[in-house]
């Protein structure tokens, strides 16, 4: 039998007040536990949220200015450092100098280079040099070189931007690479020219210039979709036109054999004075044609930004006028000479 009514209503009278009613900080809804209910010592307090904080973020003492910032991915690229024997474009000085007699033995004896204008060619920080292209294993590029490392008042090493076949050639890609080919890409173009201010040597018409054959021979192709304009203006480096007369007799293509272009797997099979007979000892047997090389003013794109880069109508438009300022004077180059071998 309970207790009396009276009892029983002093009883609720003397409980806590909301005894029977569950609130949101319940624990059984998912509050805190107390002390009282188990908990061993009190939760803290979540953190809140900030969608625009960096966990990157490095902070530097405020009273060391000179200190690059760390997140400037610019500043982490080794500098050049004149007693490395390697660089990180995997050029090599020291097997450049074991090369260099060959090459000045053509330079100066065999193609009998001369060459105007090399002045042009800025003593600091990053340009690219555009050149015409020609001949079955093009000399050109390499006198380029010669002609700056040789005759330019601040000696400057060259790298030249070449066709990813290179590399899958035993020998010829290692080679080419240690004396300064770097793969054509445009995130090594940037790196070179406005990274490290490097000289840059591109030649826009590609294979297309270098399988020309003897009837073609100083007839510019086309420069591509204009890549090297797009590289120049995001770079902000100048363009310096090159004009080179020479190459085109110094190694010929009289005809072409698609046949055994596609058995051997080359990228053109060429007839020539020396090529097929003499197999590879044809690398060698260039004619000793006169070489002219002529540099040319350099070509601004300060007054451009890089989004311009994108706006395809007005590349086309710049490398088609360096395209024809090079045809100009290499047309020039070709009327004044009197002889091929003698200039």
């Amino acid at each position: 039998m309970g207790p009396p009514p009276e009892e029983a209503q002093a009883a609720r009278r003397r409980a806590p007040a909301g005894r029977g009613h569950l609130s949101a900080d319940s624990p059984l809804l998912g509050g805190p536990l107390t002390t009282s209910a188990g908990a061993e010592e009190p939760r803290a307090e979540p953190e809140s949220f900030d969608p625009r904080a960096d966990p990157l973020d490095i902070r530097l003492p405020a009273d060391s200015p000179a200190i690059p910032q760390p997140r400037l991915l610019r500043d982490l690229i080794p500098r050049h450092e004149p007693g490395r024997e390697v660089d990180d474009w995997g050029r090599s000085e020291r097997v450049f100098q074991l090369v260099e007699p060959a090459l000045n033995f053509y330079y100066r004896y065999w193609f009998r280079v001369e060459q105007e204008g090399v002045e042009n060619v800025p003593s600091h920080g990053g340009a690219l040099l555009v050149s015409n292209h020609s001949g079955a294993l093009p000399p050109d590029a390499p006198m380029i070189m010669q002609a700056i490392r040789n005759e330019h008042p601040e000696s400057r090493p060259l790298y030249m931007l070449g066709e990813h076949w290179f590399k899958g050639y035993p020998g010829v890609g290692m080679l080419a690479n240690k004396i300064g080919l770097v793969p054509a890409h445009g995130a090594n173009a940037q790196r070179l020219l406005r990274d490290e201010g490097r000289l840059v040597l591109v030649f826009p018409e590609g294979q297309k210039g270098s399988r020309k054959l003897y009837w073609q021979r100083y007839r510019l192709r086309r420069f591509g979709r204009g890549g090297f304009v797009k590289t120049a203006i995001r770079a902000g480096v100048p363009i310096v036109p090159v004009a080179v007369v020479g190459a085109e007799e110094a190694m010929p293509i009289f005809a072409h054999v698609p046949l055994l272009q596609r058995l051997t797997g080359l990228i053109y099979f060429p007839v020539n004075h020396a090529f097929p007979h003499f197999g590879l000892a044809a690398g060698l047997m260039y004619l000793p044609a006169k070489f002219k090389i002529r540099f040319l003013e350099p070509i601004s794109f300060d007054g451009y930004s890089p989004s311009d880069a994108d706006d395809l109508e007005l590349v086309q438009r710049l490398a088609e006028q360096v395209r024809e300022r090079i045809q100009t004077e290499v047309d020039h180059l070709v009327a004044e000479r009197k002889s091929v071998w003698f200039g």
